[in-house]
Formats: structure tokens, sequence, C-alpha cells
């Protein structure tokens, strides 16, 4: 796949659906070609899966059928028990991107979590995510517990669980999120297709989507300008002094929005909590401070 700059991400302003849109158009055009995946379900919610299957624009119908090659998924593959498990192992003989979410369980070498039995044996989150983090071109941390630890690690961690990120000694790209937006997920696939790897900040993260504060762009912005602050949950102003955390979490949230774009936390008088953000929830908590 090639590595050169994308021609029309040079601001991170601009709209990621371009980018799938190049990405489709290179892969008909026989320029590039849908690669393999790997979706790991690990220590977690599978809130990002769900996410997945709630993209629009493009929707997950058109990334599976026109992106990539999904061969493995806890959840949506057709494929049960060891069969399922032989489509992993396949792979990992292939060129493939490995997309982790849920945190990595460590205690009792990963038993907290296991994912298949296999000739008898059973086989653990963290095992698998070995496996494949060691052979896969590009690994994906999608979402908090994938890219921080999250939930999934929060204290007092019996699970002894921890980040894709610390788990694994290679470069591993973090798109977190409780649960990530699609188009995060998306996007960033479609920019490895095309371009390879997106322009990353100091945590790892594609600049594209974690490129400025959620304060930046907040409908609330000029409420704060002018020091005018909500005083409780469903007041209109500025929710800063009730706790909110989008001055120091990094998403697009105010634009992409969420559910088809219809409203995200702060548009339905919640402050943000700052769940894409390192340290949640431990650091975030309470999550409502008057």
């Amino acid at each position: 796949m090639p590595n050169k700059k994308c021609p029309i991400i040079d601001s991170k302003n601009k709209i990621p659906r371009q980018i799938v849109d190049l990405a489709i158009e290179n892969i008909n055009e026989n320029k590039n070609k849908k690669i393999n995946l790997i979706w790991l379900e690990a220590c977690g919610c599978s809130g990002n899966i769900i996410s997945l299957l709630n993209a629009e624009d493009p929707d997950v119908i058109y990334f599976l059928d026109q992106m990539v090659n999904m061969k493995y998924d806890n959840s949506i593959m057709a494929e049960e028990g060891e069969k399922a498990f032989e489509k992993f192992l396949e792979v990992l003989d292939t060129e493939f991107i490995l997309v982790v979410e849920g945190a990595v369980s460590t205690k009792d070498k990963g038993l907290y979590n296991v994912i298949a039995r296999y000739k008898g044996k059973l086989i653990t989150g963290m095992e698998a995510v070995l496996m494949a983090g060691k052979k896969a071109k590009y690994v994906i941390a999608l979402g908090s517990c994938a890219s921080y630890g999250g939930p999934s690690a929060a204290s007092p961690n019996p699970s002894l669980s921890k980040s894709v990120y610390d788990f694994l000694d290679r470069e591993v790209i973090r798109v977190p999120g409780c649960p990530s937006h699609p188009q995060w997920i998306i996007g960033t696939i479609a920019h490895i297709i095309s371009f390879g790897k997106p322009e990353l900040d100091k945590e790892n993260r594609p600049i594209l989507f974690y490129g400025v504060t959620i304060h930046d762009m907040c409908e609330r912005r000029s409420y704060f300008d002018k020091g005018i602050f909500a005083k409780k949950l469903g007041d209109k102003e500025c929710m800063f002094k009730l706790g909110c955390r989008g001055p120091i979490t990094k998403t697009d949230c105010p634009i992409k929005r969420w559910n088809d774009s219809i409203n995200w936390p702060i548009g339905n008088n919640t402050p943000c909590i700052g769940c894409a953000r390192n340290g949640f929830p431990d650091s975030m908590e309470p999550f409502v401070r008057y």
C-alpha cells in the first residue's frame, strides 16, 4: 500500500468522507486492493462493533463490501466455534489490519477474556492479540479500553487489564472513544488503504479526528468566551463549571455528532465526560461537578 501524503487532507478540518470515496475509487480502479481485516473483541463491552454497525455515509455494508475483507470478528462473522478460529489463523499468513476493541486482560494468563476453544484449548484474548499483533501490517486500538485501558482497566482492575498500546511492543494507532465514532475507524482504515498510516499526534491518534478539542468547536463556545456559565443541568449556557471535559478532550464530536448526526452529549444538555481521553473514567469522575 502506498505511503504518501494525502493531497486532499492537508487540513484537519477537511471532510473524511473524501478519503473514503478515494479509497473506494482506487480499489475499483485496481490501484489498491481490499485488505484483510481481523476485528478482535477483547475485554470490553463490544460497544465499538455496535457503533460500526450504526455507521452512516458510508454504512457498514458499504465498508465491508467495498473497502475491506473482514475475515474475523467475534460477533458478526457467520462461522462459529473452531471454524471461526480457523478463519483467524488463516489470515495470519496474509497482509492484514488488526483492529482490537477492549483492553487486554492479563491476569491468570488472560483467562478473564476467552474468545475461542480450539482443539480442546481455551484461546484467550491476550493470546489472540499477541498472535495477530506480531504479524499485522497495522494495529488499531479502537475505543478507549483498547487505547488507554478505559473502563475495563478502571480501579481496582481485578483482571489486570491494560491497553493494546501498552501491551504490544510495536506501533499501535489509537482511535479512542467510548465508543469510537464509526467515521473515525472507517476514515482511519480508508486513509491506510490509499495513503498508508495517517499523520498521528504525540499519543498516536490520527490528527484528522483528534486534532482539536471539543471546546474549540463546541456550539456553546460563545457563552464561555463571554463568561456565561450554566448553573445546573438543562441550562443552555456553557457547562464548563458543571465539569465539562470538552476543553481537555480532543475529538470532532461537535461536527460529526452521533446516530447519523442527530445529536451529541452537549447538544443533549449533558457535559462532555472525556470518554476519548487518557484517564477515562477514573480521572474524570465525578462526571458532573458543581
